[in-house]
C-alpha cells in the first residue's frame, strides 16, 4: 500500500483475494508520527488519551508510567458490544479501515501494531466483533475495542471457514506475539470511523452490483413484455442532463442491442385515419402507445440511483483514505492536534442517502415482477408463469408474495439513523452521528434487495424459456445470458416445488462480486 485505495482495492483485500504490504514510505510516516507523540510524552505535554483520561475524564492527567495500563483499560472498558458478530469480510474491513487510517502517518500508532494487523489480514483472520454498541461519535469505539482484544490475544478470531478460535492460540500458531499496548496504540485502534467506513465501503460495492442487476432485469422485463424503447432514447438524458440519467439511457440501450422483441417505433410515426374513429370521434386500441412507468420511467429511476451511488462512493472513498483519530500528529505542528475527525457524520448521511435508493430498487423489481406474473398485464404469458396445468400448479404466485413481504420489510426499516442522536458519555458526546447504525441498516436493506432481485431473475428466466419454447425468439444476448446465469442454480419450473432455498442461493450468487459475470 502506497497511496489511496479504491473501493475495489478495499473489497479485494477485505475479502481475502489480495494480500497487503506497506511501502517503506508509509512505514516511515507511521514511525515519524510515533516519534512526535513519544516526544510529547517525554516533555509531559498534554496528549488526550495518552497523558489524560478519556472523554469527560480528560481532566485527569496521567503520569507517563501508566501509559500502557491506561491504553489497556481503554480497551477493557469499551469491549461492551452485543448482538450478532460482524461478518468475516466486515470484520476484516474494520481492521483494514483502521490500518489505512494509521498508515496516513498522523495517528502515533507503533509500527509493531501496524505490522501485526497486516500479518493478521494476510493470514485470513478477522476478529470476532459484535455489531451493536456504537453511536459513531468518537468513532466506532465499541466494535474496534473487540478487534483490539483479538490483537492483544484476549479476544477471538473468526476464520474464513467460520470457526471461532481463541486469538492468543491463533497468533501463536502463525508465529506472532499478542500485542502489548504502548504509548497511544489502544486509542489508535479504537478512535476512528472504521466500522462504519468498512461496512459502507462494502455496501458501495454491493449496491453497484445490485444496480447492475436492476438494469439487466429491467431490459429483460421490457423484452419479455415487448416494451417500447422510445422512452429510453438518449435525447431524454440530453434534455434533462443529470449524469445518472444520461448514463442510464446509454446502458439500457446497450443492453437491448440485438433484441428483436422491443418496439423501436416512434409513437409519432403512427398516423390515424378518420375512417378508424367511431361515431363519437374516438378510436380505442387494445394496447396504449406508452408503457407503464416500470418500463417507461426506468431511465429516470435508475439514473437517480446512479447519482446517489456516485455521491456515496465519493464520501466513502475520502473517508476510507483519511486519518480519523483524535488527537493527530502533523509534521508542521510540534504538538498534538486535538479535534473531532473521529465523528462519523459524513458516513451517516451517505449511508442514509443510499438506503432509500436501495429500497427504490426493491420497489421497482417487485412491481416489474408483479406485472410479469399477472395474466391481466403480462401480454399473454400464463398466469404466474406456470404453463402446465395452471391452477393445479401455482407457479410464481408464492414468490411474488415473498417479494411483496420483503418490500414491506424494506419500507418499515427505512427511517434514517443519522438523525437519531442520543447524548451519551456524561454529555461529553452530546450530539452523535449513528453512522454505524446507518451503514448496518443499508447493509440489511441490500440483503433483502438481492432476494427480491433473485425472485425477479427467476421469473424473467421462466418467461424467457416459455417464450423461447413457444418459438418466440428474438431475445437479446444479454437476456439469454441472464437466463443461463439463473439456470446454473435454478431449473425451469415445470411443476410446483419449494423455491426458498433456490432464492437464497441465487441471491448470494448475484451479490457475490467474485461470482462469474454473465455478461463479459
Amino acid at each position: 500500500m502506497d497511496g489511496p485505495l479504491s473501493v475495489a482495492d478495499f473489497v479485494a483485500i477485505a475479502s481475502g483475494s489480495r494480500r497487503l504490504a506497506l511501502s517503506e514510505r508509509v512505514s516511515a510516516g507511521i514511525a515519524a508520527a510515533q516519534a512526535r507523540m513519544a516526544r510529547c510524552i517525554k516533555e509531559n505535554r498534554l496528549v488526550y488519551g495518552v497523558t489524560t483520561g478519556f472523554g469527560p475524564l480528560a481532566n485527569a492527567w496521567i503520569d507517563g508510567a501508566h501509559v500502557e495500563e491506561l491504553q489497556t483499560n481503554l480497551i477493557y472498558h469499551l469491549a461492551t458490544g452485543v448482538g450478532a458478530p460482524l461478518s468475516w469480510v466486515e470484520a476484516r474491513g474494520l481492521m483494514l479501515s483502521r490500518l489505512i487510517s494509521m498508515a496516513q502517518g498522523h495517528s502515533g500508532a507503533s509500527n509493531a501494531l501496524v505490522c501485526l494487523m497486516v500479518a493478521c489480514l494476510n493470514a485470513g483472520l478477522a476478529a470476532v466483533v459484535p455489531e451493536k454498541g456504537t453511536v459513531g461519535a468518537s468513532g466506532d469505539l465499541t466494535p474496534s475495542a473487540h478487534m483490539a482484544l483479538a490483537l492483544m490475544g484476549e479476544g477471538a478470531f473468526l476464520t474464513r471457514a467460520g470457526e471461532t478460535r481463541d486469538s492468543g492460540e491463533v497468533l501463536r500458531e502463525i508465529g506472532l506475539q499478542p500485542h502489548r499496548l504502548a504509548h497511544r496504540d489502544g486509542l489508535a485502534l479504537v478512535n476512528g470511523t472504521s466500522a462504519m467506513t468498512a461496512i459502507a465501503t462494502l455496501n458501495q460495492s454491493r449496491a453497484e452490483r445490485a444496480a447492475d442487476w436492476a438494469f439487466r432485469l429491467t431490459t429483460a422485463h421490457a423484452e419479455i413484455l415487448r416494451g417500447k424503447a422510445e422512452a429510453w432514447a438518449p435525447a431524454f438524458g440530453a434534455f434533462r442532463p443529470h449524469r445518472g440519467q444520461i448514463e442510464a439511457h446509454l446502458r439500457l440501450n446497450r443492453l437491448i442491442e440485438g433484441s428483436r422483441r422491443v418496439d423501436r417505433q416512434r409513437a409519432a410515426s403512427l398516423r390515424l385515419q378518420s375512417a378508424d374513429f367511431d361515431a363519437e370521434g374516438i378510436q380505442r386500441r387494445e394496447i396504449a402507445h406508452q408503457d407503464p412507468y416500470t418500463i417507461r420511467c426506468a431511465p429516470q429511476i435508475l439514473g437517480a440511483v446512479l447519482d446517489v451511488l456516485r455521491f456515496h462512493r465519493d464520501i466513502v472513498t475520502v473517508e476510507m483514505n483519511a486519518a480519523t483519530d483524535n488527537p493527530l500528529f502533523d509534521t508542521d505542528e510540534p504538538f498534538a492536534l486535538h479535534g473531532g475527525n473521529f465523528y462519523g457524520q459524513h458516513i451517516a448521511f451517505a449511508a442514509d442517502a443510499l438506503s432509500p435508493a436501495v429500497v427504490k430498487l426493491g420497489i421497482l423489481s417487485e412491481r416489474q415482477l408483479a406485472r410479469l406474473v399477472d395474466p391481466a398485464m403480462n401480454h399473454g404469458l400464463p398466469a404466474f408463469l406456470q404453463p402446465y396445468k395452471t391452477g393445479l400448479h401455482s407457479g410464481f404466485m408464492g414468490c411474488q408474495v415473498t417479494a411483496s413481504a420483503l418490500v414491506a420489510e424494506l419500507r418499515s426499516q427505512a427511517s434514517p439513523a443519522s438523525i437519531q442522536s442520543i447524548p451519551t458519555n456524561a454529555n461529553n458526546q452530546d450530539v452523535v452521528s449513528m453512522g454505524t447504525i446507518a451503514a448496518r441498516k443499508c447493509r440489511n436493506a441490500l440483503d433483502e434487495l438481492f432476494r427480491i432481485l433473485a425472485i425477479q431473475a427467476m421469473a424473467c428466466a421462466q418467461a424467457v424459456d416459455i417464450e423461447t419454447r413457444q418459438g418466440e425468439a428474438g431475445f437479446s444476448p444479454d437476456a439469454l445470458s441472464l437466463r443461463d446465469f439463473v439456470r446454473r442454480s435454478s431449473r425451469f419450473l415445470h411443476h410446483d416445488r419449494a423455491l426458498g432455498g433456490e432464492i437464497e442461493t441465487l441471491a448470494s450468487r448475484m451479490a457475490n462480486p467474485f461470482e462469474e459475470e454473465f455478461l463479459r
